[in-house]
């Protein structure tokens, strides 16, 4: 808890309490018992609030098996030309025997395969993901990707000299409306 909070306990709650059950038992009025019970209420139903939202609100922790799954381009972020462009020639899978295919695509058509494995490291709470290509490689592939976690899903953002940044989602690969 902060310093506010712990101010707040020792010098207004904690003495409140004391008269109020002391004045309580003395008295033996209802009402300052149920103004004792309904101030400690409050304080046990706002830590509960505070438990849940923090809860819902958390970046998800991942691990190896997370990143397992086919990638495609993320056009959330700058939709457009480029963005439909990148999505119909790039997209890439990470398959649970720690291998990794990116594929250079015409659309539904795979030009060509570029291959590698991946591994993962903890530096801190949640896995990264580090790739081993083959050599020549994809200059999308060159360096590892930066994850970017959210409370429910991730995204991973790969630099390409050609084209910058590379938002890649999860997600299964289909033709675009046009």
């Amino acid at each position: 808890m902060g310093f506010g909070f712990n101010l707040f306990f020792v010098f207004i709650l904690v003495p409140l309490t004391g008269i109020l059950l002391v004045t309580w038992l003395l008295t033996r009025k209802k009402i300052f018992g149920k103004t004792l019970g309904l101030i400690w209420l409050g304080i046990f139903g706002l830590a509960f609030l505070s438990g849940i939202a923090q809860w819902l609100s958390a970046k998800t922790l991942l691990e190896k098996k997370d990143y397992y799954g086919e990638y495609i381009v993320n056009r959330d972020y700058f939709p457009g030309r480029q963005a439909d462009w990148q999505y119909n020639n790039f997209r890439f899978e990470i398959k649970d025997n720690d291998s990794i295919l990116f594929y250079v695509t015409d659309k539904k058509k795979i030009l060509k395969t570029y291959r590698g494995t991946i591994t993962t490291t903890k530096p801190y709470s949640s896995e990264r993901l580090i790739i081993n290509m083959e050599q020549p490689t994809h200059h999308i592939m060159t360096s590892n990707p930066t994850t970017y976690r959210s409370a429910w899903n991730f995204y991973l953002v790969f630099y390409s000299p050609k084209f910058n940044n590379v938002y890649f989602k999860k997600g299964k690969w289909t033709p675009l409306d046009k």
